[in-house]
């Protein structure tokens, strides 16, 4: 078992252990926080999901309505009128066969990648470096598609990707310490309702199983479920 530190163990003690309402757990957070940095404010959630049956992965995406703050950088895979729309839409590099081998170079700056379907094929061969990286165009993000305009718009103003992990849980980064409070909880309620949204078919039982929100340093707080789903 991991062991913490006296600064840990001191905001550990600011941390009750009663299930608390969004607003009263961001608050609690807000306070236990001791890291001398604007942290980032997390939210864990444990679905009721087998994570081993790809039918039942859940992934999808969200605009928070209070932006992280920082610009992702966007490269398209696009040709003739796609790329003309993909630069018009603020797209960092636009390109396809020369984007393609400046990748294939080990160039990766960059946090997002759109290709419209006509050059998947040739975009396949980067797979073994982006897919790792979580930075591969997937048909189900979104980022496989003609209409490349309104993507890199939204992944430009700071859609944000979740798919859970193998045990079944999903790990959002919903704001920063410096976040008010109100901001915060404006941001996990959008995340939860793409996570509702996101639910499997397959999926038997209660879904939501734990809601959990953290600073990045600091320890978990834990949400009511039934007060995220009344909102």
């Amino acid at each position: 078992m991991a062991k913490h530190g006296k600064n840990y163990q001191n905001a550990r003690g600011k941390v009750e252990e009663a299930v608390l309402s969004p607003m009263q757990g961001f608050e609690k957070v807000k306070d236990a926080s001791f890291a001398k940095f604007d942290e980032s404010i997390d939210v864990d959630v444990n679905l009721g999901i087998d994570p081993a049956k790809g039918e039942q992965v859940v992934r999808g995406s969200v605009v928070l309505p209070h932006s992280l703050g920082r610009k992702a950088r966007v490269v398209v895979f696009a040709k003739d009128k796609y790329a003309e729309q993909a630069e018009a839409a603020g797209a960092d590099e636009v390109g396809s066969t020369d984007l393609i081998e400046k990748i294939a170079g080990g160039w990766l700056d960059f946090d997002y990648a759109v290709a419209t379907p006509d050059m998947m094929g040739a975009v396949g061969k980067l797979a073994k470096a982006l897919g790792p990286k979580g930075l591969l165009p997937n048909k189900k993000l979104g980022t496989v598609t003609f209409d490349v305009g309104p993507i890199v718009e939204d992944l430009k103003m700071g859609r944000s990707f979740f798919k859970n992990d193998k045990t079944g849980i999903v790990h959002f980064a919903i704001g920063k310490k410096s976040f008010a409070v109100d901001k915060l909880n404006d941001n996990l309620q959008a995340f939860f309702k793409a996570l509702i949204s996101a639910r499997p078919n397959t999926a038997k039982g209660k879904y939501i199983q734990k809601v959990s929100i953290s600073s990045t340093m600091g320890p978990g707080v834990k949400i009511d479920c039934e007060d995220l789903l009344k909102s």
